[in-house]
């Protein structure tokens, strides 16, 4: 399991390199993974996915551009998302088929790994 995140995350950083991102000296505060600057200078933890900001001392945070509605479209897209989760368990449950079963648990896997990146974007 540690494996494939590690896989993942290595995998995350390889793609953005193809994108253009330049791997930078410094490191996640939270997890020290290497920071990458995307091509609109956003420094971006790949293993988080997350976006860091660098602070120097005596200065303050900058403030955060309508959260409100981001956090917004995040609960909606959440929300519609689980529904679709709960519409597949609720076919799981009665498949018979195993071709279909993995079909709609590959769907599953998908929609979940969704959900997670939607709950780390929220502020």
């Amino acid at each position: 399991m540690q494996q494939d995140r590690e896989d993942n995350s290595i995998k995350r950083m390889a793609e953005l390199l193809r994108q253009g991102a330049t791997l930078t000296d410094l490191s996640c505060p939270v997890c020290a993974a290497p920071l990458f600057r995307l091509k609109d200078a956003t420094l971006w933890c790949a293993k988080d996915e997350k976006k860091v900001i660098v602070i120097k001392e005596g200065q303050e945070p900058p403030k955060q551009s309508a959260p409100a509605q981001n956090n917004n479209a995040y609960n909606k897209l959440e929300s519609v998302l689980m529904a679709k989760i709960s519409d597949l368990q609720n076919k799981i449950e009665t498949i018979q088929d195993i071709d279909e079963l993995q079909k709609l648990t590959t769907a599953l896997n998908e929609l979940l790994n969704s959900v997670e990146k939607i709950k780390k974007m929220k502020v």
